[in-house]
């Protein structure tokens, strides 16, 4: 992480002890970043464009689409004017709208790499979503590139932003649970047939890269440790035409340096409700929902008889409000965002990893 793990400790206990949303507007200037959403998906259009609107830190300034009448029926409902409507073909021209200031990139996995690069080297920001790429050379492509352009890039990693996962690395590193000794995870849904998902070049795998790499992330930022050691499985059940292409479960283990074991599965094959247990020595803590976009739920048990029952009742678009505002405000203070382009070098250099125990390759 670009920022070690004894500050992003202290960021957890200093702002995490509520589950309201917080106001991230401790800025002297009332200006607001300006966004240009690359990709009219579910996940831009469903969730991260609502949660612009909620906002007082940023605002949708520019869209880049291959589907005229929805760019524009968008670009309308945000007050988003034509001039500011691109094609993948014309977006580098971008460069010259200063109402632009950054990019969200909401594309297939495939895509992130080229599209972060024509951002920076368009002078704007980058906000991309996970995976950060499909494979160890692209990612550290879109670095090199947005540190060429003196650009930020942020790796869309909204679960480090969200209170309860947060609340959980608190409890951990306050001793609650004593010594961690090993951590269970999953994450996983049944795919439809036809999804762009299960096409190996758009996607660069299976649910590993999907959904997998959640509980990956979270095994990282529970301990503060990297691996040092991965061992993995990979199985097509369902002979069905989904997966010609891609795995349908993949399960492996991690070992940290302080010797705690992970365990974890993904799939694309059943309804796994992300989650998480933390097994200490003095106590326990699960998270049920840890990845999904509301619905956290948080319940520990501990050595001296006390437990904690924490729901969070935010609902759907909060985690994208803060995951934005917080990169609004490393824009105008000039600061590194916590879940940096290194963040998801690393997650991909595991992934990696974990494909090679299972004798496949990204």
């Amino acid at each position: 992480m670009n920022l070690n793990r004894r500050e992003f400790s202290a960021l957890a206990g200093a702002t995490l002890l509520s589950h309201a949303l917080p106001k991230l507007n401790a800025q002297a200037s009332d200006r607001r970043i300006g966004y240009c959403i690359v990709g009219l998906g579910r996940i831009s259009m469903d969730h991260f464009m609502p949660a612009v609107k909620q906002s007082n830190q940023s605002k949708i300034t520019g869209i880049v689409s291959g589907h005229p009448d929805k760019a524009r029926k968008m670009a309308a409902q945000y007050g988003v004017p034509e001039s500011s409507i691109y094609t993948y073909e014309n977006c580098d021209e971008m460069r010259n709208n200063k109402a632009i200031d950054a990019v969200y990139i909401a594309l297939p996995n495939n895509m992130h790499s080229e599209y972060t690069i024509r951002a920076a080297r368009a002078g704007k920001h980058v906000l991309c979503e996970k995976p950060m790429a499909t494979s160890v050379a692209d990612a550290r492509a879109m670095i090199d590139a947005c540190k060429q352009a003196d650009v930020k890039l942020l790796i869309a990693y909204r679960c480090q932003y969200e209170p309860t996962n947060l609340r959980a690395i608190e409890l951990i590193r306050q001793g609650k649970l004593g010594t961690v000794q090993a951590i269970e995870s999953a994450n996983g849904f049944n795919i439809r047939a036809g999804e762009w998902r299960l096409n190996k070049k758009m996607a660069g795998g299976g649910p590993l890269l999907d959904v997998g790499v959640y509980s990956l992330n979270a095994c990282r930022y529970l301990t503060g440790e990297e691996p040092v050691e991965v061992k993995a499985y990979s199985s097509v059940i369902d002979h069905d035409g989904r997966f010609d292409q891609v795995e349908e479960n993949t399960s492996w283990t991690m070992k940290f340096p302080s010797g705690i074991l992970a365990s974890c599965n993904t799939t694309y094959g059943a309804s796994m409700d992300g989650c998480y247990r933390v097994h200490g020595s003095k106590g326990v803590l699960e998270v049920q929902s840890a990845f999904g976009y509301q619905g956290q739920h948080l319940k520990a048990e501990f050595g001296d008889k006390t437990s904690i029952d924490e729901p969070n009742p935010a609902k759907d678009p909060s985690h994208f409000v803060r995951m934005g505002d917080y990169f609004s405000n490393c824009i105008l203070k000039n600061e590194t965002p916590k879940t940096a382009g290194e963040e998801g070098l690393r997650d991909m250099e595991w992934m990696s990893r974990i494909y090679e125990s299972c004798g496949l390759s990204l």
